[in-house]
């Protein structure tokens, strides 16, 4: 294998600050180790990079964030591609149209379309990278009312293997539009996509804690709930292990909590009072059957909604599993807190599940190769190893969930959620996975980008 020479291509070698740089991750449990990698903030940067990678016949893998890092597989013979380009995200207000560079969370986006009274379908991170949150899916607290995040995407722009700078759309190359939106990734390197936006006022947002021991009426009673729940509100219930830090509240590192927490859409200041309505039709009942130790839903502007979760902002090590699931009725209900609930022995610091339904489960007939999610809810559980806790232990217990719920999974899986390269995968059928693969051999015939793919491990029939 060859050394690197030519130090104006940027690329860079382990040991050196611009490889631990382009290689830095969020999950820690899968470090990024290519053989080389570069910091790409130019178009012309991105066709560098792939003029080394064909010279040394390098297959070539891409992350922004490194949030997904886990469903990686090892690039110990790749050059990894960290996509940061430069520019500011545009906003279009008069057209609710957003144009993003790769490699932009979506903090930065939402300040920028809340300044027009507009918000995109975001995760609820700020910290999460925009491309490749919405080329998997995107589940977002929006998702009940306006449809997979995916759905969004108008235009998209990116660089070929052979250094092509391409626009695609509906009406340029729709076949390469189509698998670009959920096809698994591997089509090239993503430099800007273009996005709709959808007006909002304000929001109802927050999370609200209760005691575990008090989880089995208070889950049997938001399930209940989410059968007939507006599309305006989407929410969460997890019971939580937090550990005792100094941004953690000691009321809620005192031992295993439930949280209930999500968002209502307020469209127009004139939606204020319905909103609060949803707010108390959600919220009231629970808080009448037990007292809450800690309440923070409140009425707020959208930039709420990424703080409402309460997910990491460093990085950290995570193990953790995703189903997604059928109407579970109490008997799953029942299931789940004997695996995740008060007196399990569980070791995740989360578990739980988040209410689909809705405009999820529409499909679109103008989307890509994803474009809905058939399920009800969908599950995720995670542990940080650390001291006696070890990454085994974690899987273990994701797998002792996993057998709990076997009987209202789906098979099928939301691309952002899976944690694992490793772990079973289904959200494209056979079909789909065959027709991503002929566009991938059209736009990259000599396959550097073959081992950058999500790939489906059981097909669906």
């Amino acid at each position: 294998m060859t050394t690197v020479s030519d130090r104006d291509t940027g690329i860079a070698l382990p040991g050196e600050p611009a490889y631990e740089a382009a290689t830095r991750v969020f999950n820690l449990i899968a470090p990024a180790e290519p053989f080389a990698a570069v910091t790409a903030r130019t178009v012309e940067d991105i066709r560098s990079a792939l003029r080394f990678a064909a010279a040394e016949r390098l297959p070539v893998r891409v992350h922004t964030t490194g949030h997904a890092s886990a469903t990686a597989r090892p690039m110990p013979d790749a050059l990894l591609i960290r996509t940061r380009l430069a520019g500011a995200v545009e906003i279009d207000a008069a057209r609710r149209l957003a144009r993003v560079p790769a490699g932009t969370p979506w903090g930065a986006v939402v300040a920028a379309a809340s300044a027009h009274g507009l918000t995109p379908p975001h995760g609820s991170s700020p910290d999460v990278g925009v491309v490749g949150y919405l080329l998997r899916g995107g589940m977002s607290f929006y998702s009940r009312k306006v449809g997979l995040a995916v759905n969004s995407v108008r235009a998209i722009e990116l660089v070929t293997a052979g250094g092509d700078l391409l626009r695609v759309d509906a009406d340029t190359d729709p076949e390469l539009f189509w698998a670009l939106r959920g096809g698994g990734g591997g089509f090239g390197v993503v430099t800007a996509v273009e996005i709709a936006l959808f007006p909002v006022a304000k929001v109802i947002t927050g999370a609200a804690f209760w005691p575990a021991a008090d989880a089995p009426a208070l889950l049997r009673a938001w399930r209940a709930w989410t059968e007939n729940a507006p599309p305006e509100v989407a929410t969460s219930a997890r019971v939580m292990n937090l550990p005792a830090l100094p941004e953690v509240p000691p009321v809620l590192a005192a031992g295993p909590v439930l949280c209930v927490d999500g968002v209502i859409l307020v469209e127009t200041g004139a939606d204020v009072a319905a909103a609060q309505r949803d707010a108390d039709e959600l919220l009231g009942p629970l808080r009448a059957l037990a007292d809450p130790v800690l309440d923070g839903w409140e009425l707020t502007g959208p930039a709420g909604v990424l703080e409402s979760h309460m997910d990491p902002s460093d990085p950290v090590a995570i193990v953790g599993d995703h189903m997604l699931l059928g109407e579970i009725g109490d008997d799953g209900v029942e299931e789940l807190l004997r695996v995740i609930g008060a007196g399990s022995g569980s070791p995740l610091i989360t578990a739980g599940l988040r209410q689909l339904g809705g405009a999820y489960a529409v499909p679109d007939p103008e989307g890509g190769a994803l474009t809905h999610l058939d399920a009800r809810y969908a599950y995720s559980g995670a542990g940080v190893p650390g001291g006696p806790l070890t990454k085994e232990a974690i899987q273990e217990h994701c797998a002792r969930v996993r057998a709990a719920l076997a009987p209202w999974d789906t098979g099928r899986t939301a691309p952002t959620f899976v944690e694992s390269h490793a772990q079973p995968q289904g959200h494209l059928d056979a079909a789909q996975v065959a027709r991503a693969d002929e566009v991938r051999r059209r736009v990259d015939p000599e396959g550097r980008f073959r081992d950058d793919i999500m790939r489906n491990s059981t097909a669906l029939t």
